[in-house]
């Protein structure tokens, strides 16, 4: 269960690379120098193709690390034709191993390339240079020795943006401090640097959990999420991604902050307001730190306010380990009961507000409803028995002209207003 205490290599998650197929070989001027032949035949031969570069999915790679210690790519060269029709032969392909889960983009364009989202999975992103043609090939009725042939085609170059959205099992979120880190390092071979201060991850760890002999499960801790993430204030949007891809959520507690209730729901709202697929994850919500009496004197009141609203919950303490392993299998019962993912055959795209028409309003029977993809998803996602949550939900409709739009519109205190399914009451 646990590994040697290692420190894991730095991670990135983003890198920009140059690579460069292979040119091709040039085609050879050559006749034949036979003694009894004293006008031989043309006979230079082809240039060998040069090498592609292709990028191919490794599912044992967690990080675009090496990409930092390397940045120039380059295929190998065709080799030139030769006398007697010899051809050269072809450059050798350049195969680049990436990490399962790595987007490819045009370093200029920020065009999408490619998605590498499985083990062996392969991209042809630059073709070699065609292999020039030896005189051989120009031989015609008319010129039976002709002093000409090709030269070989250069190869393609491009600077490359490689991005990794980790393809974990499990993604563990939480407010920072919750015990993420402590968690992931007390149930994996992953040895995070732990310490004390609001935005300790500053990347995503990835540990692999053995549960049985043969049982493995990858877990990802989702750096702290501030509040703001969605709108990419602090590094949301980086961290965010990471989740994108994730199975089941542990939502992660604080037993020891001083409204943990409310920070689940603030949580919540973030997934809800980054990426519509997020708040249909299944989510198991565990209290942590259960070796500090808050924790204690917090379960039975968190146990009955999750079990409510329908989650699954339990609760532990990733430093004494108490209650850990039947978290485990917890986790791994929700990831059996859901079925494998298809393979992607489209690139996954989190639509933003900007891609639509953000919200539009309309008058309804005696009050008036808001619509929009991404208002609605927030407002499903918030608790609005919270006060935390019921302003943050103030501040999101503020911020994205909503309650601008419904003051021009003619909205009065008192009136009803409809966003999905909720019914809220304007006030002042």
């Amino acid at each position: 269960m646990f590994a040697g205490h290692h420190q894991p290599p730095m991670f990135y998650d983003q890198a920009k690379i140059y690579v460069n197929s292979g040119n091709g070989g040039d085609g050879m001027i050559s006749f034949r120098r036979e003694a009894h032949v004293p006008l031989g035949g043309p006979d230079g031969g082809d240039g060998g193709k040069g090498g592609d570069i292709i990028f191919v999915g490794n599912r044992h790679m967690n990080s675009l690390a090496a990409f930092h210690k390397q940045v120039h790519y380059r295929a190998g060269k065709g080799v030139h034709g030769s006398t007697k029709n010899r051809h050269g032969k072809n450059g050798e392909t350049l195969r680049i191993a990436v990490p399962v889960g790595t987007l490819i983009r045009n370093a200029e364009t920020e065009e999408v390339l490619a998605d590498i989202v499985e083990e062996g999975q392969e991209a042809v992103l630059l073709t070699g240079g065609r292999g020039g043609r030896g005189n051989a090939r120009f031989t015609t009725s008319v010129n039976r020795a002709p002093r000409l042939a090709e030269r070989g085609e250069p190869g393609q170059e491009l600077w490359l943006l490689l991005e990794l959205k980790l393809i974990a099992d499990v993604g563990i979120v939480g407010k920072p401090n919750a015990g993420k880190s402590t968690l992931l390092a007390a149930v994996s071979d992953a040895r995070p640097k732990v310490a004390n201060y609001p935005f300790t991850t500053l990347h995503p760890s990835l540990g692999v959990v053995s549960l049985d002999d043969y049982e493995t499960m990858v877990l990802a801790d989702i750096p702290g999420l501030i509040e703001g993430a969605a709108d990419g204030v602090g590094l949301g949007h980086d961290f965010l991604r990471h989740i994108e891809r994730t199975r089941v959520l542990i939502h992660l507690l604080d037993g020891a902050a001083k409204e943990p209730l409310e920070d689940w729901a603030m949580i919540n709202q973030e997934l809800a307001l980054y990426a519509a697929a997020l708040e249909e994850r299944p989510q198991l919500v565990v209290l942590n730190k259960l070796d500090l009496p808050d924790a204690v004197a917090w379960e039975p009141i968190i146990r009955e306010e999750i079990e409510k609203l329908g989650y699954p919950f339990c609760s532990v303490s990733a430093v004494t380990g108490q209650g850990v392993r039947q978290m485990l299998y917890q986790v791994k019962k929700l990831l059996d009961d859901i079925p494998e993912p298809e393979p992607a055959d489209e690139l996954e795209v989190v639509i933003t507000a900007d891609d639509e028409k953000p919200f539009m309003i309309e008058r309804e029977g005696d009050g008036w409803r808001v619509r929009g993809h991404q208002i609605e998803r927030v407002a499903a996602m918030t608790y609005f028995e919270f006060d935390a949550t019921l302003l943050r939900f103030q501040q999101i409709l503020e911020r994205m002209g909503i309650s601008e739009a419904l003051t021009k519109a003619g909205v009065q205190v008192g009136d009803t207003v409809h966003i999905g399914n909720e019914t809220l009451e304007w006030g002042e």
